[in-house]
């Protein structure tokens, strides 16, 4: 096999490369990368891998975009609020490199679809947020054995590793288990509770992907068994030596039959905060309109965010309000959240639950992305 003109045209400066050249072009021509999650950290990551010309990039997500996504995911306008993150991505990622192939995911990763996914790409990239995610991902890579590069961001700082690394036929580096062998107490903390500076998702999602492409190149010195930690403030970079940590396998499922039973958020102690949060469905919510039923509907995104709620009058109180402005919320008939996914809506919940014990609080399940489902086959 060789590379087309029109390949080696585009590909010119990367060629002219001493470890890359046309084999090493060819490898990334014939690798397959998915990366899980097309917000800050995806979205360079995306990019990078599109341009550098991996031959396969699956994007999952099954998120909208948001107005509060463009401060630092740079794949989308907005024009794209209110679609699909993964649609979007894919889109403009064609128009960068139309001789690549990129498969995307409207979906949710899980532990039913997690194991077939994963054997059709030689590498995963971990883009999400939360701990519930990171630990699914991770014990997936480990049992269909695929590497993973792992990535987060908080604030001023951000983290990238190299798990499940073969460093032999019989032996691979750390996981994530060996750095958390235990889901850390604050389950909840990420970018949309604490902030992020917008160009350190770039940062890190770039040094993702570079890790990718050097492990497809066989070329350099990868993050296997080391955490790369990244000051923005002070702009220094440093490492931790991650050793692989068998007392982090205790809870870890051997066969993919328990990875499919495996309960993450049980796990992440998520479970019981999350079942006592009164979840309703987008259909349940449409019970309520058509029924006339008095409740109060509260949109907890940043205003202008998309698409609107406009088939029933709501209040808008951003997460970050919530508490300041409780005497806003009734007390004396039902209140039902709402936010893009389901994530703030659930966070708006569990606050006002801890601080004013109110008990008439619902939120709504999947948020506008599932009413948007929900709403193509019932007529509003």
């Amino acid at each position: 096999m060789k590379l087309s003109s029109t390949e080696n045209l585009m590909y010119d400066r990367q060629l002219k490369l001493q470890n890359v050249g046309e084999k090493g072009q060819l490898k990334l021509k014939n690798s397959k990368v998915l990366v899980i999650g097309a917000g800050g950290l995806g979205c360079p990551a995306l990019i990078y891998l599109t341009a550098a010309g991996v031959g396969t990039i699956g994007i999952m997500d099954f998120d909208l975009v948001e107005i509060s996504n463009l401060q630092r995911q740079i794949l989308f306008t907005t024009n794209d609020i209110g679609k699909p993150k993964a649609i979007c991505a894919s889109q403009l990622l064609k128009e960068k490199n139309s001789l690549i192939q990129i498969n995307c995911y409207i979906e949710k990763l899980t532990v039913k679809n997690a194991i077939e996914i994963f054997k059709m790409y030689d590498i995963i990239i971990d883009g999400t947020d939360n701990f519930e995610s990171r630990y699914l991902i991770n014990d997936a890579c480990v049992l269909s054995q695929k590497i993973l590069i792992y990535g987060s961001v908080e604030k001023f700082e951000g983290h990238v590793s190299v798990f499940n690394y073969p460093l032999t036929d019989e032996k691979r580096s750390a996981t994530y288990r060996c750095l958390f062998p235990k889901p850390p107490e604050s389950l909840h903390i990420n970018c949309s509770d604490v902030g992020v500076l917008g160009v350190l998702p770039g940062i890190v999602g770039s040094i993702q992907a570079t890790e990718a492409i050097k492990i497809i190149l066989n070329i350099g010195e990868n993050l296997a068994e080391k955490l790369l930690m990244i000051d923005a403030l002070s702009m220094q970079f440093s490492k931790l030596i991650i050793e692989r940590n068998e007392l982090g396998w205790k809870n870890f499922p051997q066969t993919v039959e328990q990875f499919e039973e495996m309960d993450y958020p049980a796990f992440c102690k998520l479970k019981n905060s999350l079942s006592n949060m009164n979840c309703i469905s987008a259909e349940e919510l449409f019970a309520m309109i058509f029924e006339n039923q008095k409740f109060q509907l509260i949109d907890v995104r940043q205003p202008l965010e998309q698409p609107e709620f406009d088939f029933y009058k709501n209040l808008n109180i951003p997460i970050e309000s919530i508490l300041d402005r409780k005497n806003e919320i009734r007390s004396d008939i039902p209140v039902v959240f709402f936010c893009s996914s389901g994530e703030r809506s659930s966070q708006a919940l569990q606050r006002l639950k801890e601080h004013y014990q109110m008990e008439n609080l619902f939120q709504l399940e999947g948020g506008v992305a599932e009413w948007i489902k929900m709403s193509t086959t019932i007529k509003l």
